[in-house]
C-alpha cells in the first residue's frame, strides 16, 4: 500500500466522510420502497413497472460492487469513492426533477452504482487509513452507520414524503452527499494498492448485469408474456449464454471478478446462498409490505405511518444482530442460522395466512419473528463466508458474498412483485374484492419466501462447526450490519468438519 492516512485528522475525515456517506446510501436504499405509491401517483407509472427503481438498483450494484473496490485499488480508492458520490448526488437530483416515472428508474440504475461504489471504496478507505484497535473501532462504527441507516431508511422516508413530497429524500440526500465529497477533498488521503495488476474486468461486470438482467425481466413480464412463451424462453436462454460466457471470461483473465476456485469452497457457496435468501427475503418483504399497509383497500396507511409500520422488521433486525456473535460462540454458527431461517419462515407462513380483515396488530408478531430470525442468520452466515477461507482470500469471499446480497436482493423483490400483482390480478377477475385479492397476493408472495427460508435453514447444514470463542466488538458491528454489506470477522481458533 502506499500513501496511507496516518495522521489523526486524515483518519477522522475519513471515518467521518465513509460513515455518513454508508448511512445516507443505505438509508436511501432502504426508504425507497415506502415512496413508490407516491411516486407511482405523481409520475402515472404503474407500482408493477416502477419495482425496477428497486429491482434495478440491486441489478447494477450486484455487476459494479467488485468492479469499483478493483478500480479504487488500481486508479486510487479517494478518487474512485469521489466519483461513487458524484454519482450519487447526480441520480439524487435526477430523481427529485423526474417527471415520468422512466426517469426515476434511469436514475436508481446510477444510484445501484453509486451506491456500490461509495460502499466498497468507502470501507477500503476506512481500513488503511487506520490499524489497530483503532481500525478495529473505525469498522465498527461503520457498520453501526450501516446498520441505522438501514433501520432509519423507511421512517425517514415516510416523514419526507408527508413534509416535502417524494423529492425531498433525493434533494436532501444530495445535499449530504456533496457536504461528504467537499469533506473528503479537504481530509482525505489517497491510497492504492501499488502490488495490485492494474487489469480490471470490465467484461465480467458487463456479463453480471447479462445475466442477471434478462432473468429479472422475464419474471417481471411472466404473467403477461406466459412461463414458457417465446420472450420468456429467449430471456432465459440469454441468461444462460451470458452465464456460460462469465464462467468462460472468468477462467482466463488475469484478475477475475469472481475466483471460481472459491466455488470449490463447500461452506463458502453454503453461507453466500445463505446470505442470498436473506437479502432477498428481507427486501421482497419491505417491497410488499410497504405496498399492502399503504393500498386504500388494505390497510390505508400514510407514509409515515407505513414507514412506522416497518420498524419492527428493521430495528429488530438491527437489535437482535450484535448479541448473536456470543449466542453463535455459545451453540454453533450453523445452529443459529439454522434457527433464524426457521424463525423466518415461521413469520412468512403467518403472514402468508393474510386474510382481508387483519389489521395491523396481526401483522406484528410474525415480523417480529421474520426480524429476530434474520438476526440471527445474516451475521454468522456473513462471517461463515469469510472465516471459510484462507486470509488471502477474505477480500474474493467478502465481494462474493457481497454481490450476492444484491442478486437476493434483485430476484426476489422481482419474484415478489410479480407472485402479488399476479394473484391481485386472477383475484379480481375471478370476483373477489380489491381487498381480498390484495391480501391474497400478499399471502401468496409470502408463501415464496417460506420456502426460501427452508431452503436457508437446509444451508445452514453445510456451514461448520466451531469451538465457542470470543466474540469481539467487530464481531458485533459485522452482525448488524451483516445484511447490508459483509465484513470479515475474528476467525475462530479451530473449525471442524461438517458430519
Amino acid at each position: 500500500m502506499s500513501d496511507v492516512a496516518t495522521g489523526s485528522t486524515g483518519a477522522r475525515g475519513v471515518l467521518a466522510a465513509t460513515c455518513i456517506s454508508t448511512l445516507v446510501v443505505n438509508a436511501n436504499t432502504s426508504a425507497v420502497s415506502i415512496l413508490l405509491p407516491a411516486i407511482s401517483e405523481d409520475t402515472g407509472m404503474s407500482v408493477t413497472t416502477l419495482q425496477w427503481a428497486v429491482t434495478g438498483y440491486s441489478l447494477v450494484g450486484a455487476a459494479v460492487i467488485v468492479t469499483s473496490g478493483s478500480l479504487g485499488d488500481v486508479f486510487g480508492r479517494k478518487r474512485i469513492f469521489q466519483l461513487g458520490l458524484a454519482l450519487f448526488v447526480v441520480s439524487c437530483v435526477l430523481i427529485a426533477l423526474a417527471d415520468s416515472g422512466g426517469m426515476v428508474i434511469a436514475g436508481r440504475l446510477i444510484q445501484g452504482a453509486a451506491g456500490a461504489t461509495i460502499l466498497a471504496c468507502g470501507l477500503s478507505l476506512l481500513t488503511v487509513a487506520t490499524e489497530g484497535p483503532a481500525q478495529l473501532r473505525a469498522v465498527s462504527l461503520w457498520g453501526a452507520a450501516a446498520a441505522v441507516g438501514a433501520a432509519a431508511g423507511p421512517l425517514v422516508g415516510g416523514v419526507l414524503v408527508d413534509l416535502t413530497g417524494w423529492q425531498g429524500l433525493f434533494w436532501i440526500d444530495a445535499g449530504i452527499a456533496l457536504g461528504c465529497m467537499a469533506l473528503t477533498a479537504a481530509t482525505v488521503h489517497e491510497s492504492r494498492d501499488e502490488e495490485r495488476p492494474r487489469s480490471i474486468d470490465y467484461l465480467g461486470t458487463v456479463l453480471i448485469a447479462l445475466t442477471l438482467t434478462p432473468v429479472i425481466l422475464a419474471v417481471t413480464e411472466s404473467g403477461d408474456w406466459g412461463w414458457i412463451s417465446a420472450p420468456t424462453l429467449t430471456c432465459f436462454a440469454i441468461s444462460l449464454a451470458a452465464g456460460y460466457a462469465f464462467i468462460v471470461v472468468e477462467g482466463r483473465v488475469a484478475v477475475p471478478l469472481l475466483d471460481l476456485a472459491l466455488l470449490r469452497n463447500v461452506v463458502l457457496v453454503a453461507s453466500t446462498i445463505a446470505i442470498l435468501i436473506g437479502a432477498g427475503t428481507i427486501n421482497g418483504l419491505m417491497y410488499l409490505l410497504s405496498l399492502y399497509f399503504q393500498d386504500p383497500a388494505a390497510l390505508g396507511f400514510t407514509p409515515f405511518e407505513a414507514g412506522l409500520a416497518t420498524l419492527p422488521a428493521t430495528v429488530g433486525l438491527v437489535a437482535v444482530a450484535p448479541l448473536v456473535p456470543r449466542l453463535a460462540a455459545k451453540v454453533g454458527s450453523r445452529q443459529t442460522v439454522g434457527v433464524g431461517f426457521a424463525l423466518s419462515a415461521a413469520g412468512f407462513v403467518v403472514v402468508g395466512l393474510t386474510d382481508a380483515t387483519w389489521e395491523y396488530a396481526a401483522f406484528l408478531l410474525p415480523l417480529v419473528a421474520i426480524a429476530v430470525g434474520m438476526g440471527l442468520s445474516n451475521g454468522p452466515a456473513s462471517a461463515a463466508a469469510t472465516a471459510s477461507v484462507p486470509e488471502r482470500q477474505v477480500g474474493g469471499a467478502s465481494g462474493v458474498s457481497n454481490m450476492a446480497r444484491y442478486v437476493g436482493a434483485a430476484v426476489a423483490t422481482a419474484l415478489a412483485a410479480t407472485i402479488y400483482s399476479t394473484v391481485i390480478g386472477n383475484q379480481t377477475a375471478d370476483g373477489a374484492s380489491q381487498s381480498e385479492a390484495l391480501a391474497a397476493g400478499l399471502g401468496a408472495a409470502s408463501w415464496m419466501m417460506a420456502v426460501f427460508s427452508v431452503m436457508g435453514v437446509l444451508m445452514a447444514l453445510a456451514l461448520r462447526r466451531q469451538r465457542p470463542g470470543r466474540a469481539t466488538l467487530g464481531d458485533a458491528a459485522a452482525a448488524a450490519a451483516a445484511h447490508t454489506h459483509t465484513l470479515p470477522t475474528s476467525r475462530p481458533e479451530k473449525e471442524e468438519s461438517v458430519r
